[in-house]
């Protein structure tokens, strides 16, 4: 209520109680009854401020950003003028940790964040396909069959409304799919499909209870990519075999369902959003969707560069030669792959390595190599990389999103990636890369046990 609608209900009571009485002589003088409304206005205008107060939630900034990296980045102000002036609405995150080795050739971390926050949301993208590469491999060393590795033939069968078939790969040598053809299509060119089939492997409980049991209690990874399908749906995970060069069934796993109850969640993004042709002017709801914040992202690349220098409970369970795979094809370029092959022209150098080189489309030094995954949807873009100079001696890791959708509306295909996002990206990665060259160190990394040799497929 308004105060001076207050005001003249107020008067309007006392005058009419002062003229109807015809008992009482009111002896009441106009000042005090100006006095008594005005504590009764008082009173009613506290208690319309109190409730106003208590029903404002102050906005707190939870974001986590270091004064090094504030410094830093203001240091080029032709770069970043215009991301610190939209952090907010570019929702613009970044992780930049530097390694130092000891003389025995340890590395340790020092973390540098620059408005990290885990609860504000953004879509993962095809980042939520590291973590399910990683644990394609865990669950076949778990297996505990010596007859099944990454380079069995994986036929996927469709048992449920919306699931499809794999019965052989073009990309492979034998035209037979494999694990390890996925792993491979994944980290090259972050292939859908091979995501889609690593996801129906696990099944959706194996990936939640594993990154969960790692520490990834807010991650949630609940949908195949790049196919439209139902909560039920994507809970349900396709039957699979594995078979011999006979074609004997060596492990065979029937459909799954996974019934379990996720925590509740409230994301959204945009202003407004496309849905069948039709703009509908509210946000668009994620809260079915993936989720996978920037530290998570962040620790999970550290534990697989670095698995013997992270907390026990964060390792993955693999052998060395699968993080030797894995390690090659996070860092080689699309053309160097002979299975599957790829066109230089259509997949450049830069293909999928956003930090340090954004768009560029001609051959890329080969003495730098990024370890890395990247994602880009709905407007957001990310990339999370180790980075090594094997002619410099330099490495570290780096992280970073930024939400490319200045005019707010999700589905119309209309983001910023070419004039925001990837500039963003290159710049920055170029910034830290810079910075590294010059850091004093006390001792000089010895790399090799990262040095890979390329087209040995």
């Amino acid at each position: 209520m308004k105060i001076n609608t207050l005001f003249v209900i107020l008067f309007n009571a006392l005058f009419f109680f002062a003229c109807s009485s015809s008992k009482k002589i009111i002896t009441t003088t106009p000042s005090k009854i100006i006095d008594t409304i005005s504590r009764k206005i008082d009173t009613a205008s506290k208690k319309i401020i109190d409730t106003t107060v208590k029903n404002i939630k102050p906005e707190i900034d939870s974001s986590k950003t270091d004064s090094f990296m504030v410094d830093l980045l203001k240091k080029y102000p032709q770069y970043f003028d215009s991301i610190f002036k939209n952090k907010k609405a570019w929702n613009v995150q970044i992780i930049y940790t530097q390694i130092n080795r000891d003389k025995n050739n340890n590395p340790s971390f020092k973390d540098y964040y620059f408005n990290v926050d885990p609860s504000k949301y953004f879509y993962p993208a095809s980042t939520v396909k590291l973590p399910v590469a990683v644990l394609a491999l865990q669950k076949l060393n778990e297996l505990n069959d010596s007859r099944i590795s990454r380079k069995t033939t994986m036929i996927t069968e469709a048992g449920y409304s919306g699931q499809t078939a794999t019965y052989n790969d073009p990309q492979t040598a034998d035209g037979r799919p494999t694990i390890e053809s996925y792993i491979k299509r994944i980290f090259l060119v972050s292939d859908n499909e091979a995501f889609n089939r690593l996801y129906e492997f696990l099944g959706q409980k194996y990936i939640k209870d594993q990154l969960h049991e790692k520490g990834y209690a807010d991650a949630q990874i609940l949908h195949r990519l790049e196919i439209s399908l139902s909560e039920d749906e994507n809970r349900h995970t396709n039957p699979i075999q594995f078979l011999d060069s006979n074609n004997k069934v060596l492990y065979s796993q029937p459909l799954v369902f996974n019934k379990d109850v996720y925590s509740e969640r409230n994301d959204s993004l945009g202003k407004a959003y496309m849905s069948n042709g039709n703009l509908i002017n509210h946000p668009m709801d994620f809260s079915k969707k993936n989720r996978l914040g920037l530290e998570d992202l962040h620790h999970i690349l550290r534990s697989v560069i670095f698995p013997d220098n992270v907390p026990a409970k964060q390792r993955f369970n693999l052998t060395k030669d699968d993080y030797e795979f894995v390690h090659q094809y996070m860092s080689e370029f699309p053309p160097e792959s002979v299975f599957p092959s790829y066109d230089s022209a259509e997949y450049p150098d830069a293909y999928v390595k956003f930090l340090l080189y954004g768009a560029r489309k001609e051959s890329l030094p080969k003495h730098i190599r990024i370890f890395n995954k990247v994602g880009d949807a709905y407007g957001q873009l990310i990339d999370a990389a180790y980075i090594a100079d094997f002619g410099r001696n330099i490495e570290f890791f780096l992280s970073a999103t930024i939400y490319c959708n200045s005019d707010g509306v999700i589905n119309d295909d209309n983001y910023d990636y070419d004039t925001i996002g990837l500039p963003f990206m290159k710049n920055l990665g170029q910034v830290i890369y810079n910075y590294e060259l010059q850091r004093k160190r006390a001792f000089t990394p010895n790399l090799s046990s990262l040095k890979i040799t390329y087209n040995k497929d």
